[in-house]
């Protein structure tokens, strides 16, 4: 199942671009906001499963107006150097525990494509990332039981601005990568079965390039903590609701592991990919 934001309601996709509204299929039961579908997830997907889109009225949609598909989570966690190759490319130890682990605020949160105002003077950068969508509260749980409580799998850019994120005297992670639209998510989320039947949701290819060359290019195979495992760690200590969104990590080849490193500039334009999940796209303008 496919699951997007379409203007501020929820749709369950029959292809890219039509779907079936959510609200509408269900006479009123779930919807028509999205956030409201997370937050009922269980009830949700036992409907679902059974429900006819065949034969439900189709609508048509254009990808501007496809919005993240949890759009008022109440925490964005995101993890970083999850890759070895990252960790080395950035001149940090591999993390042996819960890698660094730090928020980036809702204030920044944007739908798949879109247009970035680059901040002044600031040296920003991509960072393709697998992110989970949480569809049931997780506190406490088990690696084993942490793939139950995701809702399906989505694609993120952990945009970051190394100036503000480096200024010391303690580095800044959650406001170097909170400007606004630094966090665009999309473009719809799929569910875990529907990412495992079509291959295998712990080894997904990923990467994204800047103006059709390639800069990322990875599998989250390679994540140093599998999503169950950063669930299950996260879990320990905050509580995670349903609509949370959890970034991953991203693999090599960020602007700043570059020689001599490549920021994004006005104009620039980059498009972000993983597996099975689709793509988003995003726009660069000066400040």
């Amino acid at each position: 199942m496919r699951l997007a934001n379409v203007d501020g309601r929820a749709v369950l996709l029959t292809s890219d671009t039509t779907g079936v509204d959510v609200a509408d299929l269900s006479d009123g039961r779930f919807g028509p906001e999205p956030g409201s579908v997370l937050e009922q997830w269980d009830d949700f997907r036992e409907w679902a499963n059974g429900a006819d889109t065949a034969e439900a009225e189709q609508i048509s949609f254009d990808r501007g107006l496809v919005g993240s598909p949890s759009p008022t989570p109440r925490q964005i966690v995101a993890i970083g150097l999850n890759y070895i190759d990252h960790a080395k490319e950035s001149g940090l130890d591999v993390p042996t525990g819960l890698p660094p682990t730090f928020t980036k605020f809702v204030s920044a949160l944007t739908g798949p494509d879109t247009t970035v105002t680059l901040p002044p003077d600031g040296a920003t950068d991509w960072e393709v990332e697998l992110v989970a969508v949480i569809g049931r509260e997780a506190k406490n749980v088990s690696e084993d039981e942490a793939w139950d409580h995701v809702a399906g799998l989505t694609i993120g850019q952990d945009l970051s601005e190394r100036k503000s994120q480096l200024a010391g005297p303690a580095p800044q992670f959650s406001l170097g990568k909170s400007f606004p639209g630094f966090a665009p998510v999309g473009p719809w989320l799929v569910t875990v079965d529907e990412v495992d039947s079509a291959g295998d949701k712990d080894d997904l290819a990923l990467g994204c390039l800047v103006n059709g060359v390639t800069m990322q290019d990875g599998r989250t195979s390679n994540l140093i903590q599998s999503v169950p495992r950063l669930i299950a760690a996260l879990s320990c200590t905050i509580t995670l609701h349903p609509g949370d969104l959890l970034f991953t990590g991203t693999p090599a080849g960020v602007g700043a592991g570059r020689k001599p490193p490549r920021f994004l500039a006005d104009g620039d334009q980059l498009r972000s990919w993983i597996e099975g999940l689709g793509e988003q796209h995003q726009t660069f303008v000066a400040g």
